[in-house]
């Protein structure tokens, strides 16, 4: 037999042999066996290396060092999740279903929600080709070779699988393996980790991958993304995705309705502690992909996909003290400051208490034992007071009058919860705080420029607001402390590339109150020019499709503001973009027309025909008024948008309707 084909036939049996006993619990030889095959292969690679294949089953044993981490664009962008901790407000998210898809029969899939660290797979013609972590989202790190150490990712798959596709999973450490790996920690002296959860999504961004393979990971896969997956539902992706060779748990339901969702519940609310490894909540997805396209996305989240959270678990302890933040908007957050004790696996020393009211509702006071709760949050939450265990020198909390940063005195606006520095200009923690926001990643992301530099920067009094960036001289900056030549010229760098950013992320970064990431685009593409959209009235604002009174208001401020104005001419004369170079598109047959578009549509999907419409010249608004040109009305249109343009005399058409007069 050849050299390569016995390669080729032993990388096929261990591939197989893996499957068996990691996927289907069904193992047909024994370990020792298993360890002879390997070797042999082994042996055979390092001796003809002529025959590299990046997906053996020898890379499961690791070995590679990975000394920087490559970051990686999702070709699909991998959107958190939506949490709702009650019945009630799923009982809305349904309504809100039901409102989109009118009159059509929907089904739920029901999953568990597992608790370790998400990753991204790709897989091209049924070899692993990457993955990558989640990141913020739209990027995250290349980790494939420590992924290729865990033994639940398929390197070669079966059947009949898409040419390219991507699949999302969990990184999970079960219980088992996590108390193995902390008794031989404390045997070697070692601190015994804290949780599987941080202990799975750090093993990920370890250099050496024979460290990883060390680790009994374990990877769940709960959702295909692609082009041509060959299936039409969540529930269909989940029993190919099982057959191509891939460990999908077999606790996911397809629920016809909302009381078998609500039964699912309550059963894996009981149940979850005997599972092998940890779950916080359950994942309630619409099953069909047309009626998920259809419900389509907010900037954050699917609009057909929600995560129920199951009770999070609490602590009790003593609150010491209150401090408070000052945000770049100048609102200020009172922060409880905790006698440290254990909660689900980290010691919390600190936690949110919002805003004044809150702190009033809970008649909390210093001394008081507290409940807490992580609740989904980042930063713990204070939910209640043992009022019984009062100690009597408890002392009442008195909430700051005046800024702690500026001394200037606070002011809380009628209608608003939070209490406000109105010192923006003059505050050192906003004015630092509206730069940092100006270059971090989602909006001018600024290379060589950090947090951390922009407070030594302000601190030597080298600025004071964002334009001041561009004014910087290399012989200001060399003096500095961590300032060496070769960073001062990569911060540089980093500032002219940054002439090249998008209006959007511009205009994003300018950190008006309420324009967000979404919201920055959308007005981009309405007035293409930073000018058009300074001389925009309220009334031209909130035609904008998603930008309401608030938003409109928000902008108008800003731009009343004479500072800034100037900051905006002096960004003009630096060269940043403040004009769109995105195109219109070929054809503005559609100019000056106003689209609502409401149902569903067989031909096209609604953000499909949205980008038609915008791509002729159309502009799509998503309430109607007088000034509406077409109602495009698909199946199960809301009946009081139909009503509202009969009223008003709007063109109510049809999905063939609008093709034939765009093709005429």
């Amino acid at each position: 037999m050849e050299i390569k084909e016995k390669i080729s036939e032993l990388r096929a049996s261990l591939h197989e042999h893996n499957y068996l006993y990691y996927i289907k619990d069904a193992p047909v030889i024994s370990d020792f066996e298993f360890d002879q095959m390997l070797n042999s292969l082994l042996e055979l690679e390092r001796e003809y290396p002529e025959f590299f294949d990046a997906n053996s089953p020898t890379k499961r044993v690791g070995g590679g060092v990975t000394k920087n981490f490559k970051t990686q664009l999702h070709r699909y962008p991998m959107y958190s999740l939506s949490n709702t901790y009650s019945k009630e407000e799923l009982m809305q998210w349904v309504t809100r279903v039901e409102k989109v898809l009118g009159n059509e029969k929907f089904e739920f899939t029901c999953e568990l929600k597992y608790d370790g660290a998400s990753i991204s797979l790709t897989y091209e013609r049924g070899e692993f080709l990457r993955g990558v972590t989640r990141g913020d989202g739209s990027q995250g790190d290349d980790v494939s070779m420590n992924l290729r150490t865990i033994p639940t990712i398929p390197l070669e798959l079966k059947g009949d699988y898409p040419s390219f596709f991507e699949i999302r999973g969990e990184i999970v450490l079960p219980f088992e393996g996590f108390k193995a790996m902390n008794e031989q920690r404390i045997k070697m002296g070692e601190e015994p980790f804290m949780n599987p959860r941080n202990t799975a999504s750090g093993s990920l961004k370890i250099q050496d991958s024979g460290l990883v393979a060390k680790r009994p990971l374990e990877c769940f896969l709960y959702a295909l993304a692609g082009e041509e997956l060959g299936v039409s539902s969540q529930m269909a992706g989940l029993e190919k995705a099982r057959s191509w060779g891939f460990k999908v748990p077999d606790t996911a339901i397809l629920a016809s309705s909302i009381e078998d969702v609500f039964e699912y519940l309550d059963y894996w609310g009981k149940n979850r502690f005997d599972l092998p490894y940890e779950i916080d909540g359950v994942v309630i997805k619409i099953n069909s992909f047309d009626q998920q396209k259809a419900l389509g996305y907010t900037a954050k989240s699917p609009r057909w996909a929600i995560a129920y959270k199951f009770q999070a678990e609490q602590a009790i302890t003593e609150l010491e003290s209150v401090s408070y933040q000052v945000g770049r908007t100048g609102a200020i957050t009172p922060v409880a400051n905790l006698c440290p004790v254990l909660l689900s696996g980290t010691t919390v020393k600190r936690a949110s208490l919002h805003n004044a009211d809150q702190i009033e509702k809970l008649a909390l006071r210093i001394g008081d034992a507290v409940y807490v709760e992580k609740g989904g949050e980042i930063i713990p939450k204070i939910v209640g007071v043992a009022s019984e265990s009062r100690p009597p020198r408890s002392t009442e909390i008195q909430f700051i009058t005046h800024c702690p940063e500026c001394q200037t005195e606070l002011i809380k606006e009628e209608g608003e919860v939070q209490h406000y520095c109105k010192n923006q200009y003059g505050c050192p923690t906003q004015i630092i705080g509206k730069i940092q926001h100006f270059i971090s990643r989602k909006a001018l992301d600024i290379d060589g420029l950090g947090s951390e530099t922009i407070v030594l920067l302000y601190q030597n009094n080298l600025i004071s607001n964002v334009a001041d960036l561009y004014s910087l001289d290399r012989n200001d900056l060399l003096p500095l402390e961590r300032m060496a030549e070769k960073s001062v010229d990569n911060l540089l760098k980093g500032l002219e590339a940054s002439k090249n950013k998008p209006f959007s992320k511009v205009l994003f970064g300018l950190g008006i109150r309420y324009v967000g990431e979404t919201v920055a685009k959308k007005l981009v593409k309405f007035f293409m020019s930073i000018d058009s959209l300074m001389a925009a009235e309220r009334e031209q604002l909130i035609e904008v499709d998603e930008i309401g009174d608030r938003i409109a208001d928000s902008l108008i401020d800003y731009f009343r503001n004479s500072k800034n104005v100037s900051l905006i001419n002096r960004l003009k004369q630096e060269g940043l973009q403040l004009v769109s170079q995105e195109k219109i598109g070929t054809s503005t047959i559609l100019a000056d027309h106003k689209f609502v578009i409401s149902g569903v549509f067989t031909r096209i999907s609604r953000e499909e025909l949205k980008e038609k419409i915008e791509s002729l010249g159309g502009i799509v608004i998503s309430s109607i008024s007088a000034k509406t040109s077409f109602l495009v009305a698909g199946e199960g249109m809301g009946p009081s948008k139909k009503s509202k343009a009969e009223k008003l005399g709007i063109s109510i058409i049809d999905e063939s309707t609008f093709f034939k007069m765009i093709d005429s």
